[in-house]
């Protein structure tokens, strides 16, 4: 009965079986698919941070763990301002040490040889700053970053002998497997490409010809680790752009290397193309899984084992694809992000207490601002390091009332309760989630309704006492008498005295995504910020003509480069949209608007007020000044996103 203990196995027998990969056999089907926060030196070597990073995705259950685009030819290569250079003098010791503490949490180790092609010497998305001398790329090229200079057969020579050396110093510092990579618009891609590739020498022409330089590559990484050492190869499904290889040719590529590698990643788009970049990384306006399609054809015409990608976040979903043969290996990213015991919790059966990934691209935004990580409900994210350390257990065990149950709310009463303390939460309202509920109301926010309901399970879990259809006022604090007093009562929505704004036909933005049946067929959205972008998105969705309408010089500016690049086509198609425009009054026909000094109507049969929120300092100081220990979480400390609500309420519950 010991041997077969694991409920997780039954429920998704596929996902947990194992299967030989080379000389390694995984315990599971599910990679860390290969990620790379910035969490390295200048020098282009591991820190602590990211090896404590990748460790955790080990101790999380994962089979195999990768590091990714680690560079193998530094002077020509870096495509991002800091990455793991493999021919940096000193980089061996913290290689070695990630390798290990990957093993001791209990996976095998992974790593990514990469090189940037022409994006070396190029600005790019990760590469603004610390760029190589000179671009070089598959052919000339003069482009709108600067000029691309073609390799000479020596250069590509020399970058085949690297990649050999590269892969053995991996190999020598204890990694068990190499990742090649030949996607997302790289150096391989570009020279696989039928547009961008415009010699006319043996590495130019036929498509077999534009593969020589990849299949040097990968013989010289053969060379370097020696037989049966798993070498798995990043490849496109489909480019899905007219510069780049379609699936027929994707297809005979991988034939092509079918006898050089042990296993595929099926991958598709191109990281620098704007438009491309949120179907390589699915945004949320695509289906999980919405790539895997890709692996599956491959997976028909080789013989070797094929991994899909594709924003994958459900172990059902993941039992289903290799169960029905689309793909025998499913490799996950940011999902791990979110919940790095994704694995563990499946192998469990406690899948209901996966917090899901939002796909809102704050981990990518974080690694651009600071060059850490982050993740929006996951607050220990990018502090593994001095999660290490042991925490101060509290003195005694205080009584804790926490006085509203959104997020911030939740989270500090699971935080709290898991250190001993006696918790209570109160919320004015008939159910817990907050301001969770209307963010989750669009048909593409699924996640978030998924995350509220894990926040709801957790707080049941932890026991905690919950008090709903209650406002906290400062006579209740004072008489609850707590020992500390947590207020997340949020933020107030701005209701700013336009002219009009008491018309019938006027409703709140919070009103409108909880009741999209009070809206008319022509909706005027006033205030052009994330609320009222994705507001234009849901309404559009349920068969709506909208109109947004912005003072600033654009919608959605203040939203990270990454999730507005896949929010941006959507408002496009759902709204048109006036920038630098002033409400001057609500009309019962719509909203009298001016703009470069003439005034016009928007007509609308209901007018959306979605200008932001307020936090209700004088209630908070109120609530405060009735207890010596207090904590200000959430909107009502400042009006921000779900991210500054969960962590703040984590790292504040940790210090009772």
């Amino acid at each position: 009965m010991g041997a077969r203990c694991y409920k997780g196995k039954e429920k998704y027998p596929h996902l947990f079986s194992p299967i030989r990969i080379g000389n390694i056999r995984m315990k599971n089907r599910i990679i860390a698919a290969p990620t790379s926060p910035s969490m390295i030196t200048t020098e282009g070597h591991f820190t602590p941070e990211m090896t404590a990073y990748l460790e955790e995705k080990a101790m999380g259950g994962a089979a195999v763990v990768t590091y990714g685009e680690s560079i193998v030819h530094s002077a020509t290569g870096k495509s991002h301002n800091k990455q793991l250079q493999l021919d940096s003098f000193g980089v061996k010791q913290g290689m070695a040490q990630t390798a290990r503490a990957i093993h001791n949490a209990g996976a095998y180790a992974n790593i990514q040889l990469s090189h940037g092609g022409k994006y070396g010497g190029l600005a790019s998305v990760g590469g603004d700053q610390d760029r190589c001398e000179q671009a070089y790329g598959v052919s000339h090229e003069i482009t709108p970053a600067g000029e691309v200079q073609e390799m000479s057969k020596d250069m590509i020579l020399e970058i085949v002998e690297s990649y050999k050396t590269g892969a053995k110093l991996c190999k020598d510092c204890g990694f068990d497997m190499v990742q090649v990579h030949a996607a997302h618009g790289w150096l391989f891609s570009q020279f696989l490409s039928p547009v961008l590739n415009q010699r006319t020498d043996e590495f130019g022409g036929s498509l077999e010809n534009r593969a020589r330089f990849l299949l040097l590559a990968l013989d010289a990484v053969r060379q370097g680790v020696g037989p049966r050492f798993p070498i798995e190869i990043r490849l496109s499904g489909d480019d899905l752009t007219e510069t780049g290889l379609g699936m027929e040719d994707c297809v005979k590529v991988a034939q092509m290397v079918e006898d050089k590698v042990d296993l595929f990643n099926i991958s598709c788009g191109n990281h620098e193309d704007p438009d491309l970049f949120c179907r390589t990384h699915p945004s949320a306006f695509f289906p999980r899984g919405v790539n895997v399609y890709l692996a599956a054809e491959i997976k028909k015409h080789v013989k070797k084992p094929v991994a899909c990608v594709g924003s994958l976040n459900d172990p059902a979903q993941m039992e289903e694809i290799i169960a029905t043969g689309q793909a025998d290996i499913v490799e996950i990213g940011r999902a791990l992000l979110a919940d790095p015991y994704l694995p563990k919790k499946a192998l469990e059966d406690q899948a209901d207490q996966i917090t899901p990934c939002l796909r809102c691209y704050e981990c990518f935004g974080e690694t651009g601002r600071s060059e850490t990580v982050k993740c929006t409900v996951n607050p220990a994210m990018g502090q593994q390091l001095p999660g290490k350390y042991p925490k101060k257990e509290p003195g005694k065990c205080k009584k804790v009332l926490i006085a509203g149950g959104g997020p911030a709310g939740m989270q500090a009463a699971v935080t709290a309760a898991s250190r001993g303390h006696d918790v209570t939460l109160v919320e004015k309202a008939d159910k817990l989630g907050g301001n969770l509920h209307p963010a989750g109301a669009p048909y593409f926010k699924d996640d978030i309704v998924k995350f509220c309901s894990v926040l709801m399970k957790r707080v049941a879990e932890a026991k905690v006492n919950v008090i709903l259809n209650t406002e906290v006022t400062p006579e209740y604090v004072k008489k609850a008498d707590p020992d500390v007093l947590f207020v997340a009562i949020g933020s107030d929505e701005l209701r700013p005295p336009i002219k009009g704004m008491e018309l019938p036909h006027v409703i709140m933005a919070v009103d409108a995504e909880l009741h999209p049946e009070k809206l008319g067929k022509k909706v005027a959205i006033m205030g052009g910020g994330l609320v009222g972008g994705e507001a234009a998105v849901s309404f559009h969705h349920e068969g709506r003509e909208c109109t947004i309408i912005e003072m600033k010089g654009a919608v959605a500016e203040e939203v990270n480069s990454f999730y507005r690049g896949g929010l941006m086509p959507e408002i496009e198609k759902s709204a048109v949209c006036y920038v630098n425009t002033k409400v001057k009054e609500i009309v019962p026909e719509g909203v009298l608007c001016e703009k470069d000094g003439k005034d016009f109507i928007i007509k609308a049969d209901s007018v959306v007020c979605a200008l932001g929120f307020r936090s209700p300092y004088d209630k908070v100081d109120a609530l405060c000044d009735t207890v010596d220990e207090s904590y200000i979480i959430g909107d009502c400390r400042n009006v921000g996103q779900i991210y500054h609500a969960v962590n703040e309420a984590y790292y504040a519950a940790m210090r009772i």
